[in-house]
Protein backbone atom coordinates (compact mmCIF):
# COMPACT_ATOMS: atom_id res chain seq x y z
CA UNK A 1 0.00 0.00 0.00
CA UNK A 2 2.89 2.36 0.78
CA UNK A 3 4.33 1.82 -2.69
CA UNK A 4 1.08 3.04 -4.24
CA UNK A 5 1.34 6.27 -2.25
CA UNK A 6 4.70 6.97 -3.92
CA UNK A 7 3.07 6.75 -7.36
CA UNK A 8 0.08 8.92 -6.46
CA UNK A 9 1.89 12.28 -7.02
CA UNK A 10 3.17 10.99 -10.37
CA UNK A 11 -0.33 9.98 -11.47
CA UNK A 12 -1.74 13.36 -10.40
CA UNK A 13 1.02 15.24 -12.26
CA UNK A 14 0.42 13.19 -15.41
CA UNK A 15 -3.32 13.92 -15.18
CA UNK A 16 -2.70 17.65 -14.88
CA UNK A 17 -0.19 17.57 -17.76
CA UNK A 18 -2.74 15.79 -20.00
CA UNK A 19 -5.39 18.36 -19.08
CA UNK A 20 -3.11 21.25 -20.07
CA UNK A 21 -1.88 19.44 -23.19
CA UNK A 22 -5.50 19.03 -24.35
CA UNK A 23 -6.05 22.76 -23.82
CA UNK A 24 -3.36 23.58 -26.39
CA UNK A 25 -5.72 22.32 -29.14
CA UNK A 26 -8.53 24.66 -28.13
CA UNK A 27 -9.11 27.98 -29.89
CA UNK A 28 -9.90 30.77 -27.41
CA UNK A 29 -11.95 32.55 -30.12
CA UNK A 30 -14.36 29.59 -30.24
CA UNK A 31 -16.32 30.69 -27.23
CA UNK A 32 -19.62 28.82 -27.09
CA UNK A 33 -22.80 30.84 -27.18
CA UNK A 34 -25.96 29.55 -25.59
CA UNK A 35 -27.95 31.80 -27.94
CA UNK A 36 -27.05 30.12 -31.25
CA UNK A 37 -30.28 29.00 -32.97
CA UNK A 38 -32.33 30.91 -30.41
CA UNK A 39 -34.16 34.24 -30.75
CA UNK A 40 -32.10 37.34 -30.09
CA UNK A 41 -32.88 38.81 -26.66
CA UNK A 42 -35.57 41.47 -26.38
CA UNK A 43 -33.98 44.89 -26.19
CA UNK A 44 -34.47 48.55 -27.06
CA UNK A 45 -31.50 50.90 -27.14
CA UNK A 46 -31.52 54.66 -27.66
CA UNK A 47 -29.83 56.08 -30.74
CA UNK A 48 -26.21 57.11 -30.61
CA UNK A 49 -26.30 60.92 -30.85
CA UNK A 50 -24.09 62.79 -33.27
CA UNK A 51 -24.44 60.45 -36.25
CA UNK A 52 -25.04 61.98 -39.67
CA UNK A 53 -26.47 59.04 -41.64
CA UNK A 54 -30.12 58.91 -42.66
CA UNK A 55 -31.40 56.75 -39.79
CA UNK A 56 -29.23 58.42 -37.16
CA UNK A 57 -32.19 59.37 -34.98
CA UNK A 58 -33.50 55.82 -34.76
CA UNK A 59 -32.34 53.65 -31.89
CA UNK A 60 -31.89 49.91 -32.24
CA UNK A 61 -34.39 47.30 -31.03
CA UNK A 62 -35.07 43.61 -31.51
CA UNK A 63 -37.81 44.51 -34.01
CA UNK A 64 -35.06 45.81 -36.33
CA UNK A 65 -33.75 42.24 -36.53
CA UNK A 66 -37.00 40.67 -37.75
CA UNK A 67 -37.18 42.15 -41.22
CA UNK A 68 -37.47 38.88 -43.11
CA UNK A 69 -33.84 39.18 -44.29
CA UNK A 70 -30.65 38.26 -42.44
CA UNK A 71 -28.81 41.11 -40.72
CA UNK A 72 -25.45 41.54 -39.04
CA UNK A 73 -25.06 43.05 -35.56
CA UNK A 74 -21.60 44.33 -34.67
CA UNK A 75 -20.77 45.19 -31.04
CA UNK A 76 -18.02 47.81 -30.90
CA UNK A 77 -16.52 50.71 -28.93
CA UNK A 78 -14.34 53.70 -29.76
CA UNK A 79 -11.77 52.66 -27.14
CA UNK A 80 -11.41 49.17 -28.68
CA UNK A 81 -8.22 48.71 -30.73
CA UNK A 82 -9.39 45.48 -32.47
CA UNK A 83 -12.57 47.37 -33.47
CA UNK A 84 -10.39 49.79 -35.46
CA UNK A 85 -8.67 46.85 -37.14
CA UNK A 86 -11.91 45.16 -38.19
CA UNK A 87 -13.74 48.37 -39.18
CA UNK A 88 -12.76 48.28 -42.88
CA UNK A 89 -14.27 44.77 -43.11
CA UNK A 90 -17.48 45.89 -41.41
CA UNK A 91 -17.61 48.82 -43.84
CA UNK A 92 -17.02 46.49 -46.81
CA UNK A 93 -19.75 44.16 -45.58
CA UNK A 94 -22.23 47.02 -45.15
CA UNK A 95 -21.60 48.18 -48.73
CA UNK A 96 -22.61 44.82 -50.19
CA UNK A 97 -25.99 44.92 -51.87
CA UNK A 98 -28.73 43.54 -49.66
CA UNK A 99 -26.66 43.44 -46.45
CA UNK A 100 -27.77 45.41 -43.41
CA UNK A 101 -25.30 45.96 -40.58
CA UNK A 102 -26.45 47.36 -37.25
CA UNK A 103 -24.17 48.37 -34.40
CA UNK A 104 -24.32 48.18 -30.64
CA UNK A 105 -21.97 50.73 -29.09
CA UNK A 106 -20.69 49.08 -25.90
CA UNK A 107 -19.97 51.07 -22.72
CA UNK A 108 -18.68 54.10 -24.55
CA UNK A 109 -18.95 57.87 -24.29
CA UNK A 110 -21.43 58.98 -26.97
CA UNK A 111 -19.23 61.90 -28.10
CA UNK A 112 -16.20 59.61 -28.48
CA UNK A 113 -18.25 57.02 -30.39
CA UNK A 114 -19.71 59.61 -32.77
CA UNK A 115 -16.25 61.11 -33.40
CA UNK A 116 -14.87 57.60 -34.06
CA UNK A 117 -17.59 56.95 -36.67
CA UNK A 118 -16.99 60.33 -38.27
CA UNK A 119 -13.25 59.65 -38.50
CA UNK A 120 -13.40 55.99 -39.70
CA UNK A 121 -16.73 55.98 -41.52
CA UNK A 122 -20.21 54.96 -40.43
CA UNK A 123 -21.28 51.66 -42.00
CA UNK A 124 -24.21 51.05 -39.66
CA UNK A 125 -27.86 51.34 -40.65
CA UNK A 126 -28.70 51.86 -36.96
CA UNK A 127 -26.58 52.12 -33.83
CA UNK A 128 -27.90 51.51 -30.34
CA UNK A 129 -26.11 53.09 -27.40
CA UNK A 130 -25.49 50.50 -24.65
CA UNK A 131 -23.80 52.71 -22.07
CA UNK A 132 -24.43 50.36 -19.14
CA UNK A 133 -23.51 47.22 -21.10
CA UNK A 134 -26.67 45.45 -19.91
CA UNK A 135 -27.99 44.61 -23.40
CA UNK A 136 -24.59 43.32 -24.48
CA UNK A 137 -24.47 41.08 -21.42
CA UNK A 138 -27.90 39.71 -22.36
CA UNK A 139 -26.43 38.86 -25.77
CA UNK A 140 -23.56 37.02 -24.08
CA UNK A 141 -20.88 39.48 -25.16
CA UNK A 142 -17.53 38.61 -23.60
CA UNK A 143 -15.72 41.64 -24.98
CA UNK A 144 -15.60 43.84 -28.03
CA UNK A 145 -15.66 43.44 -30.92
CA UNK A 146 -18.23 40.70 -31.42
CA UNK A 147 -20.29 40.10 -34.53
CA UNK A 148 -23.56 38.22 -34.90
CA UNK A 149 -25.51 37.00 -37.93
CA UNK A 150 -29.26 37.07 -37.33
CA UNK A 151 -31.75 35.39 -39.65
CA UNK A 152 -34.86 37.19 -40.94
CA UNK A 153 -36.92 35.95 -37.98
CA UNK A 154 -34.53 37.33 -35.36
CA UNK A 155 -32.76 34.04 -34.58
CA UNK A 156 -29.01 34.15 -33.90
CA UNK A 157 -27.25 31.96 -36.47
CA UNK A 158 -23.62 32.77 -35.77
CA UNK A 159 -21.39 34.62 -33.33
CA UNK A 160 -17.79 35.65 -33.80
CA UNK A 161 -15.81 36.91 -30.82
CA UNK A 162 -12.90 39.19 -31.66
CA UNK A 163 -11.98 41.16 -34.74
CA UNK A 164 -13.29 39.94 -38.06
CA UNK A 165 -10.84 38.67 -40.65
CA UNK A 166 -11.32 38.33 -44.40
CA UNK A 167 -11.42 34.54 -43.95
CA UNK A 168 -14.21 34.69 -41.35
CA UNK A 169 -16.15 37.09 -43.54
CA UNK A 170 -15.84 34.87 -46.63
CA UNK A 171 -16.20 31.44 -45.01
CA UNK A 172 -18.71 32.04 -42.23
CA UNK A 173 -20.67 35.28 -42.50
CA UNK A 174 -21.30 35.72 -46.23
CA UNK A 175 -22.61 32.16 -46.76
CA UNK A 176 -25.15 32.69 -43.96
CA UNK A 177 -26.24 36.00 -45.48
CA UNK A 178 -26.55 34.53 -48.98
CA UNK A 179 -28.39 31.47 -47.75
CA UNK A 180 -30.91 33.57 -45.91
CA UNK A 181 -30.26 31.58 -42.78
Amino acid sequence: MRRLLYFLPLVICLGIALFFYRGLDLNPRDLPSALINKPAPEFTLPALPGRTVQQANDGLARTDLTTGKPVVVNVWASWCIPCVAEHPLVDRLAKREGVTVHGINFRDRPDAAAAWLKRLGDPYAKVGKDESGRVSIDWGVYGVPETYVIDGDGVILYRHAGALSPAILERKILPLLKGGG
